[in-house]
């Protein structure tokens, strides 16, 4: 005990250092003196804060919406896989957006140009077939050697007549009948897959499922032409049916469930 200790002036037992990095040892019954708040004290170590792993963005913490609004939840989307628009939204991508049911004029014209198309060729191909046939032989026997009166040389020789057809003009028939049926399946599969068949695009209307708003398909489009037999009768009733229906359908149209569109 020292009474001169200007820092002990009641001698007071000091505390013993501690190891080198520890803190001193306070006496017996007295508690350490505890750190200043804010920084760690003298020995003691030191806690680093985590920090995102290499390659992992910092994430920004989440804005709080507006007081009495609910959160916005962002919307997810596959990746690699574009959203599809609902039917009346824009239908398939790159065949313009649905404009309304497509009118009686409109459905008209695109059948007659698709006729003048798909018909050129098998048009053709009839008309050599006829001059072939017309110019192959003579149209009236020869009766020259018959003698005046005598009926029955002349009955003979109008039936021993040749009047088969020349096999070149077949061939040019039966290429034309192969054509034309060519062109109406190519006219279905086009509708089917497109909605669109040369006429359609080109008077801007398309035909598609009046449930989703998708193409056909070559199934259903087929069975769609097959179907056009019911709207013969009654004179065309059929046809002349999308002049006052709501949806402008044909008969054929109500039973496979399609509609013909405008489309931009």
């Amino acid at each position: 005990m020292s009474f001169g200790d200007p820092n002990n002036p009641y001698g007071q037992p000091q505390g013993q250092p501690g190891p080198y990095g520890q803190p001193p040892q306070a006496p017996y019954g007295q508690q350490p003196p505890a750190p200043p708040q804010g920084q760690p004290g003298y020995g003691y170590p030191q806690q680093a804060q985590p920090q995102p792993g290499y390659g992992y963005p910092q994430q920004a913490p989440p804005q709080q919406a507006p007081y009495g609004q609910p959160p916005q939840v962002p919307q997810q989307q596959a990746y690699g896989y574009p959203q599809q628009a609902a039917y009346g939204q824009g239908g398939m991508p790159g065949m313009g957006m649905p404009q309304g049911y497509a009118s009686w004029g409109a459905r008209v014209g695109a059948y007659l140009l698709d006729g003048l198309i798909m018909g050129v060729v098998p048009t053709i191909l009839y008309i050599i077939a006829i001059i072939v046939a017309a110019s192959s032989g003579p149209s009236v026997p020869d009766t020259s050697y018959c003698a005046p009166g005598d009926y029955r040389c002349v009955t003979d020789a109008y039936n021993n007549m040749d009047t088969g057809m020349p096999v070149f003009a077949i061939i040019l028939i039966a290429l034309a009948v192969l054509t034309g049926i060519a062109g109406m399946l190519f006219l279905i599969a086009k509708e089917g897959s497109t909605g669109q068949t040369p006429g359609k695009k080109a008077l801007k209307i398309r035909v598609v499922r009046e449930a989703t708003g998708q193409p056909l398909g070559f199934g259903m489009a087929f069975v769609r032409k097959l179907c056009h037999a019911v709207d013969g009768p009654l004179c065309g009733l059929g046809y002349w049916w999308p002049l006052w229906d709501e949806k402008s359908q044909t008969f054929a149209d109500k039973i496979v469930g399609s509609v013909v569109v405008r489309s931009q």
